[in-house]
């Protein structure tokens, strides 16, 4: 059985071993070593990251009492060096750790039990078996966590018999009964746990919870521990000081600015649709009084997909013309219609827009579609005018 270093000191990080076995599988090679401090997969905890001779670790996971190490290619000898990636690990620590005493919080304050736990690659999450949290009791949680985490509560983890932790306030029962690793935050909680922890609150650094949404009847809630909390911060502060740059205003008066913003958008969306529908009306009554066939047709430069539907509704709307309208703009075309015969102008473009390249499609009474290139746009645009003209 290999000997678990991590156990021993999580914060180990080079050793020297022997491989004591290799194991050539489907998914690739993996080796056995008598000591290894490679943390595998487990506990909602991701594998450690590193190096065995050089090589590197691209896996680890455990199986009854071994730990395997997947690997790029085997060792050239059988003694050889391990080395952990160290941010790594210690990101995992503060994170799990975090995890630890923001759960312990939320028992003690609200006895809010934790279901689940996920160490992600962003951002940390716990499900605890609550209906719902109000902003109050979440900031409650978060200024009590970090408050025990300035004092700095030892950390420490030790293995119990079954009858051993029958004597320890335990929130959850191990599955296992003998062998129990604990992991104790001096007077806060014990808890069975087998993942690599810090040796004391302090390390974790600092807690921020980022967001808390239901989930299954539970609340999943959403932090990051240590330096992704900084990273947070740091990142968080560089976007307040771009709108702050932007609106040319204080940090404490963005929020009204964007607000003032907004009101002036919807002001100025409403004007713009105003004289958007004045220039339809304008343009429609136009192509009425030009039209000399039995087709209304025309191709727009600039126009959007959007303003074609509407100038096409708005034609139809005053004759009873199919209308067949264009843009270069994005190498779209709209056909309508809403006269007495039997013309479908979806069916229309089912028949024909693979001849064109051309995607999309509609009902009766409108229809429109894409092209990947202006020619082939105006080749069905033209086609379409010479069918109904």
């Amino acid at each position: 059985m290999t000997t678990k270093l991590y156990y021993e000191s999580a914060y180990m990080t080079e050793w020297q071993t022997e491989i004591i076995q290799t194991l050539d599988r489907e998914d690739g090679i993996y080796i056995i070593l008598k000591e290894t401090a490679f943390y595998p997969h487990g506990g909602g905890q991701p594998c450690d990251e590193g190096f065995i001779d050089g090589i590197p670790v691209l896996d680890v996971i455990s199986e009854e009492d071994e730990v395997l190490h997947k690997l790029e290619r085997l060792p050239e000898k059988n003694k050889v060096k391990g080395q952990i990636h160290w941010n790594k690990r210690f990101d995992h620590m503060q994170q799990h750790s975090g995890q630890h005493l923001l759960s312990a919080v939320f028992h003690n304050l609200y006895q809010a039990i934790t279901v689940s736990f996920h160490l992600g690659t962003d951002y940390c999450t716990i499900d605890v078996d609550q209906p719902e949290l109000t902003i109050n009791q979440l900031a409650s949680i978060e200024n009590e966590v970090n408050r025990q985490i300035y004092l700095n509560r030892s950390i420490v983890s030790y293995l119990v018999t079954g009858e051993e932790i029958a004597q320890l306030q335990l929130v959850k029962q191990p599955k296992v009964t003998e062998n129990i690793r604990i992991v104790e935050i001096k007077d806060v909680e014990y808890n069975a746990c087998g993942g690599t922890h810090v040796s004391s609150t302090g390390e974790i650094g600092m807690i921020k919870l980022l967001k808390a949404e239901k989930q299954k009847g539970n609340v999943r809630i959403y932090f990051k521990c240590g330096y992704r909390a900084l990273e947070e911060f740091n990142d968080n502060l560089k976007i307040l000081g771009v709108l702050s740059t932007k609106f040319n205003t204080g940090k404490d008066e963005i929020i009204d600015r964007i607000e003032k913003w907004e009101v002036e958008q919807k002001q100025l969306q409403a004007e713009l649709a105003f004289l958007k529908e004045q220039n339809d009306a304008y343009i429609a009554q136009e192509l009425l009084s030009n039209n000399e066939g039995h087709l209304i047709s025309h191709i727009f430069e600039e126009k959007s997909l959007k303003d074609l539907q509407n100038l096409a509704n708005k034609l139809t709307a005053e004759n009873d013309f199919p209308v067949l309208l264009a843009t270069s703009a994005e190498n779209k075309v709209v056909f309508a219609y809403s006269g007495g015969s039997e013309l479908s102008c979806g069916s229309f473009f089912k028949a024909n827009l693979g001849s064109f390249n051309g995607k999309g499609g509609g009902s009766d009474k409108q229809a429109q579609a894409g092209f990947p290139n202006w020619v082939d746009a105006l080749a069905f645009y033209e086609f379409t005018r010479i069918q109904f003209n």
